[in-house]
């Protein structure tokens, strides 16, 4: 199961910050397994992922880097309240180098119910709520 991660604590990283975060687009949008539907501006997105990267435990990267002229890809396992979570985000830039369009990839289907539910809780009130399994979903 590939998203049980190496088990090796030495790997599991907690300072990783993805670079591109810093280069959102105005109209940047997101889409993600844990969402319903897909936020859009750089507000949103940034408050999206910081909140998701909030209850990570850990991060332990398989890849992280450029693919072609425009994308960039991480893959890498976390737990998220002690379940297992693997992740692959691939991220695509516009012609200005800015990042444009996110789309992430969780599994298993149980900790991705349990990250939308744990999401749904700290977003709840917010815009950002819209997005995630809340009480009232």
């Amino acid at each position: 199961m590939t998203y049980m991660g190496s088990g090796d604590p030495a790997r599991r990283r907690t300072d990783y910050y993805p670079a591109w975060l810093d280069k959102l687009a105005d109209d940047v949008t997101l889409e993600a397994s844990a969402m319903n539907g897909a936020a859009q501006g750089a507000e949103a997105v940034r408050a999206i992922v910081l909140g998701v990267k909030s209850l990570y435990d850990y991060q332990e990267l398989s890849f992280y880097g450029d693919y072609d002229d425009n994308g960039f890809i991480e893959e890498y396992t976390t737990q998220v309240s002690g379940e297992p979570l693997g992740v692959v985000g691939v991220i695509t830039r516009n012609s200005a180098g800015e990042t444009q369009h996110i789309v992430v990839n969780h599994r298993p289907r149980s900790s991705v119910l349990l990250l939308a539910r744990l999401l749904g809780e700290k977003f709840s009130g917010t815009p950002y709520a819209e997005y995630f399994v809340t009480s009232q979903s």
